[in-house]
């Protein structure tokens, strides 16, 4: 089975972090991302950029209005993705418990979301 996990964080919990601890919490990452990616199981994985850099397409009069920005509004925005491949739920979660928004940045509000997906080439 395949799994999509969103990383989330919370850009204000962020901005009121000290520049030093923000750079300190981002510099444990790439180590915990590899241990990730060494399992052989992370199929996809992928940081994203700021939400003012993002586009909403949205279909109006059968054809797609475009604009500026993430397409919901809330505290939490998606900083990343990744797609693992698991045998089990228990091993999905073990592997997306690696990624370091499930160990670290508490502080800046960090999370995963977890979701089982069907999963099509074409």
């Amino acid at each position: 089975m395949k799994y999509l996990g969103l990383a989330y964080y919370n850009p204000a919990k962020f901005a009121a972090m000290a520049p030093d601890d923000v750079q300190a919490l981002v510099r444990q990452c790439p180590p915990l991302d590899e241990k990730m990616r060494a399992t052989g199981k992370v199929l996809v994985s992928a940081s994203l950029s700021e939400p003012k850099d993002w586009m909403t397409l949205r279909p109006r009069g059968g054809k797609p209005q475009i604009s500026d920005g993430p397409y919901t509004e809330s505290k939490e925005m998606v900083g990343g993705l990744f797609i693992i491949e698991a045998a089990s739920r228990e091993e999905a979660v073990r592997l997306a418990a690696m990624h370091p928004a499930a160990s670290l940045g508490e502080a800046g509000g960090w999370g995963i979301e977890l979701i089982p997906m069907d999963f099509y080439l074409g």
